[in-house]
């Protein structure tokens, strides 16, 4: 119920309804706090109702109107409403509308501006030979809204401004900027500082300071160098300590051994570039090969035990075959006994048999010869029976 008489509310046309409008302006660095109040003199009933920039109610009266943990409600009243914005980013920014509806809608209206603090700048050095020797300075600073300002001070009371360039990063919001310095002259104990202000650092400064003393060093190593290397002498005031290329020259005897000096700086700059590469190329090729020689240990380790795991499987197969082996072997002779067993008991069965077959053909004769030999016998007996008989 409530979510629909917000959102009516939220698209109510107010136009004719508007007695006074009151415009306010916030500024918040981003990822802190922001806390906005609707405050009325009157202390009648009313309703009071806050809008995001999008046109969706964040609160009206002490009812939430959109379900994000980050909007809470500080302190509601009849003739109050106050709410805060927690980890405030660039979505956040825009016009925040507080409503009021008693007899007429009034509003009022603060607009929220969004800052984003630049980091700490970084500062390069490189010593360029075009167009005269001369010392470029390059200052930059990341991710601020609105854009920074970057001067340069040099020494302790001169402050000068350089060639200043902003990026803005694809949402149009954060820029990146870059400051450049071209030094002509310097000496041993110049320095030079980057300085960056802006409003989210509230009157504070980034500063990235720079001394010129280590390429003085280098300069007066090569003028030595130089000195040495002359087979006449030369002026002593030709070699002093002055480390800056002139760009005005009132003699030609300077203007060579400017242009002199000017070459030695380049040779020196183009061997220390070598030796870099060099020490870079070294570094790689130790890493690289140490990389192999790791790739190869672990490959070792890999095949050892994929060795040892074909090792314990034969030693397992060769296991099993001995058991099938001495299974087979045993099978077989129990089969070779029991063959012979049956063997010999046929034998001794027929054996036997044709032992009942001979003792049945001898008790056949005999019987036969007893019968044979039986008859005549009786015939005699008969014979002589009859003639007693007659006598």
């Amino acid at each position: 119920m409530w979510w629909r008489l917000c959102s009516l509310l939220a698209w109510f046309p107010l136009q004719e309804a508007f007695q006074a409008n009151h415009v306010e302006a916030v500024t918040v660095e981003e990822g802190q706090t922001l806390t906005l109040k609707c405050v009325i003199s009157q202390a009648a009933t009313t309703s009071l109702q806050w809008l995001a920039p999008s046109g969706f109610t964040i609160f009206f009266s002490e009812h939430s109107g959109l379900k994000n943990s980050k909007y809470q409600l500080l302190h509601y009243s009849s003739n109050q409403l106050s709410i805060r914005v927690l980890n405030v980013t660039q979505q956040d920014e825009g016009v925040y509308k507080c409503l009021h509806y008693g007899n007429s809608v009034r509003t009022k209206e603060v607009k929220v501006i969004v800052l984003a603090t630049p980091v700490m700048p970084t500062l390069e050095v490189s010593v360029r030979m075009q167009n005269g020797e001369h010392v470029l300075l390059k200052c930059s600073t990341v991710r601020s809204k609105p854009p920074p300002r970057i001067t340069w001070l040099l020494g302790d009371d001169m402050e000068l401004q350089g060639e200043t360039h902003h990026e803005y990063e694809t949402d149009g919001k954060k820029c990146n900027s870059t400051s450049t310095l071209r030094v002509h002259t310097y000496g041993k104990n110049s320095t030079a500082s980057c300085i960056v202000r802006h409003k989210g650092l509230q009157g504070r400064k980034l500063v990235a300071p720079f001394r010129f003393e280590g390429l003085v060093t280098d300069q007066e190593t090569v003028s030595a160098a130089l000195e040495t290397s002359s087979p006449s002498s030369q002026d002593p005031q030709q070699s002093t300590s002055t480390v800056a290329v002139m760009e005005d020259s009132s003699t030609s005897e300077i203007d060579k051994e400017e242009e002199e000096q000017t070459t030695q700086v380049s040779h020196l700059v183009t061997e220390a570039n070598r030796q870099f590469v060099g020490l870079t190329r070294k570094k790689s090729g130790i890493l690289l090969l140490s990389l192999v020689s790791f790739l190869i240990f672990i490959l070792f380790i890999i095949v050892q035990l994929f060795i040892m795991k074909i090792r314990k499987a034969h030693v397992i197969w060769k296991k099993e075959n001995e058991i099938s082996e001495h299974t087979l072997e045993s099978y077989r002779s129990r089969s070779n006994n029991e063959e012979t067993s049956s063997q010999e008991n046929n034998s001794q069965t027929s054996r036997s048999k044709s032992c009942m077959n001979y003792i049945t053909q001898l008790y056949s004769e005999a019987k036969t010869k007893t019968k044979e030999k039986a008859q005549p016998s009786k015939f005699k007996g008969e014979l002589t029976h009859i003639p007693e008989s007659i006598v």
